[in-house]
């Protein structure tokens, strides 16, 4: 539609659709190809220039403002445009789906639904922001301010309007910031200097002066400029008060949820701010584009479902990393006697995953379906692992995924002289933990089920499985063959577990269940005050291992019985279980095996499998662990260089473990890490500390 077909459709008794609707084309003109922000300036001015010399279309567009103003609420737009309607992250989550599927109307009254229509695109944002301080002027005295109020000195009737909606917006907000600092999960979490302090009792009554200030002598009278003050110190001290909630969370676990609140808090605290800038601005309409452009920007932010997950999870992710952290301590091996530690571990994790592969070969007689048999291979998984978990055993490819971590947790002081030197013997520890355990697993596996086979060919005069049954097996593991993409996805898995297992750990200790298997009356009258207190301590220790294996057997089982549901045809392939299967084939076979083709293609994607388990598992803990850690881009630009470094300069370490433990190096050789072919640092890279939450927008 042209400018003038524009000007002319304005009608003040229009139905209230069809007059949101001309707003609406109005701003989409202005918007035009939304490509250059002064463009679209200059189309207001143009517009300006188009009905400033047209006083009967002024008359009907002051007709219309007033109908306009008459007929929609302003006050949700300033106050909760953006919040939760419940201040739950389930709610919003579902609030954000609802707007990407549901389309809005025009036919409303609440001028919150509205809003989303008239300035829909982030480029509305540009263009209100560009708006110049004469624009701005003119648009106000030619539009918003009626002729005669310009004459005689009266308030415009569209300045006691927006007034009116910024003081019942600030009522809002303020009782929804009361609300939240009393609420029992926010507040029973506050530090004890916090809740000494009572700011939130003391928020409301500092309002109430506000709003006699301004009721009483106007919203720049020097009472009311010295009300607004206060009551910023007030939402400061607010502020702050909840940010000590953080450091409780840190100590006693994560809630989404709770997180999600305090954001909340924090974005309504600035948007009273907001309010009070736009109330008591001596360029109002200055203020009023700016508050404008900011709740647009909003309404584009609170479209994104994952910017909502990423930024409530945050917190629960950087715990969920430093737990891992915490259990990966223990994969890691740094000299020759943990090394041959981890070597017998490993075997014995072997000789287990022997009798694990006996069983799942076993079901096949069961005939079970597709389902019942994936659950039954699962549950055979996460038995077996968790009986190597008690017994104090390791599996190869359950290590990188807590193992990552653990290394980044060496960067949390990035800047301390030798971090990164540490973090490069950190990775050589791992790369040699590696190997020793895929060597002690597989080496121990191939045997056991040999040994299995033959026992039961003995007794039984029947083989683990069949010829038939074993070529089938081959086949499935051919090195050209899609086992690269199921070992691939089998580490997707592996790292997946690892992330149940956090989470679970995290819930374990924000619930505080320790305590209550250790100190519940129910439980102690049945297990007695000490054998409560042993359960305690045992599910305090062991409930991540628990998890994450349980998890893992029930993945591998599951995940490809919901793979042929769909038709993906997606299988998994672990590094150990794949080597006892091929040895349970190679058995069922005899010798004759040794000179078919089958075999030793199978055995060269076995070689192959491990990597990509580990590789996979790997890369994926480790990228979530630098965001933990926020490690920025430079710095991983310093670590890639000293792994360069030290492969070039000293190979065999890792492969093979030092003879005795390697103390700090001297002050010259830290200086050399931060020096020798790596760029300057350019910020630390610690996690923000409890008091400086992550901020929005």
């Amino acid at each position: 539609m042209d400018l003038t077909r524009l000007i002319d459709a304005l009608d003040p008794q229009a139905p209230l659709a069809q007059r949101h609707l001309w707003l609406i084309e109005l701003l989409r003109w202005v918007r035009g190809d939304a490509q250059d922000p002064q463009a679209s300036v200059a189309r207001v001015r143009l517009f300006l220039d188009a009905v400033q010399h047209r006083p009967e279309w002024l008359v009907r567009w002051r007709n219309w403002w007033q109908t306009f103003v008459g007929s929609v609420d302003a006050t949700p737009l300033l106050a909760d445009y953006g919040f939760a309607p419940r201040t739950a992250f389930l709610s919003e989550l579902g609030h954000r789906l609802r707007r990407k599927v549901l389309p809005g109307t025009p036919e409303t009254t609440d001028l919150a639904e509205l809003f989303g229509l008239l300035l829909p695109t982030r480029f509305d944002v540009l263009w209100l922001k560009a708006l110049d301080t004469a624009t701005l002027e003119r648009l106000r005295r030619l539009l918003f301010t009626p002729a005669e109020a310009a004459h005689t000195g009266a308030t415009p009737e569209a300045a006691g309007f927006w007034q009116t909606a910024l003081m019942d917006a600030l009522i809002f907000c303020v009782s929804q910031v009361s609300a939240t600092g009393f609420a029992s999960e926010i507040r029973v979490r506050m530090s004890a200097e916090a809740q000494a302090g009572r700011p939130f009792h003391e928020l409301p009554s500092s309002f109430e002066v506000l709003r006699l200030g301004v009721q009483n002598h106007g919203p720049h009278s020097p009472q009311a400029l010295e009300a607004a003050a206060q009551l910023r110190a007030q939402l400061d001290a607010c502020r702050h008060a909840a940010y000590s909630v953080y450091s409780h969370l840190e100590a006693h676990g994560v809630s989404v949820g709770i997180v999600f609140r305090l954001r909340q808090l924090r974005e309504r605290i600035v948007r009273i701010k907001e309010l009070l800038d736009c109330l008591q601005s001596e360029q109002p309409e200055r203020a009023t584009a700016t508050l404008l452009a900011d709740l647009a920007q909003v309404g584009q932010d609170n479209r994104s479902i994952r910017a909502l997950i990423a930024s409530s999870s945050q917190l629960t992710a950087a715990k969920v990393a430093e737990r891992s952290a915490e259990s990966g301590e223990h994969y890691i091996t740094r000299n020759a006697d943990e090394y041959r530690q981890m070597l017998g571990k490993a075997a014995g994790g072997g000789a287990v995953l022997g009798l694990t592969t006996w069983v799942k070969l076993s079901l096949y007689a069961l005939g079970l379906s597709a389902f019942w048999g994936g659950f039954a291979a699962g549950l055979n998984y996460a038995f077996f692992f968790v009986l190597i978990q008690l017994l104090h055993l390791t599996v190869a490819t359950k290590q990188p995924a807590v193992t990552a971590p653990a290394m980044v947790a060496k960067l949390k002081d990035i800047r301390e002289p030798g971090a990164v030197r540490r973090f490069v013997d950190e990775v050589a520890n791992l790369f040699r933990s590696q190997i020793a355990s895929i060597v002690g697993n597989v080496g121990l596996v191939v045997p056991v089920v040999v040994v299995l086979s033959l026992v039961l060919q003995f007794v039984t005069d029947a083989p683990m499985i069949d010829a038939n049954q074993a070529q089938h097996a081959l086949h499935d593991l051919h090195l050209l063959g899609p086992t690269v993409l199921f070992a691939a996805l089998t580490g997707v898995l592996l790292f997946a577990s690892s992330i149940v297992a956090g989470w679970v750990e995290n819930w374990f200790v924000f619930h505080k269940l320790d305590s209550a298997v250790r100190h519940n009356p129910r439980f102690t009258r049945v297990l007695g005050p000490a054998r409560a207190a042993r359960w305690a301590t045992f599910l305090r220790s062991n409930v991540s291992g628990l998890a994450a294996n349980i998890s893992l057997g029930f993945m591998l089982g599951l995940v490809p019985a919901f793979a042929a549901f769909f038709g993906l045809g997606l299988d998994v392939r672990h590094v150990t279980l794949a080597a006892g299967q091929a040895a349970a084939a190679a058995a069922s076979i005899g010798l004759g095996i040794l000179v078919e083709p089958g075999l030793w293609w199978a055995v060269a994607s076995i070689a192959l499998v491990g990597p990509i388990n580990l590789a996979v598992s790997f890369y994926l803990a480790f990228r979530l662990a630098l965001r933990a850690q926020s490690i920025s881009e430079v710095n991983r630009q310093r670590i890639r260089a000293a792994l360069w470094r030290r492969i070039r300069s000293a190979p065999l370490s890792f492969l093979l473990p030092p003879r005795r433990p390697r103390n700090d190096a001297p002050q010259h050789d830290a200086d050399r890490d931060k020096t020798e072919g790596a760029p300057p640092v350019d910020a630390p890279d610690s996690v923000p500390p409890p008091a400086a939450p992550p901020q929005h927008g």
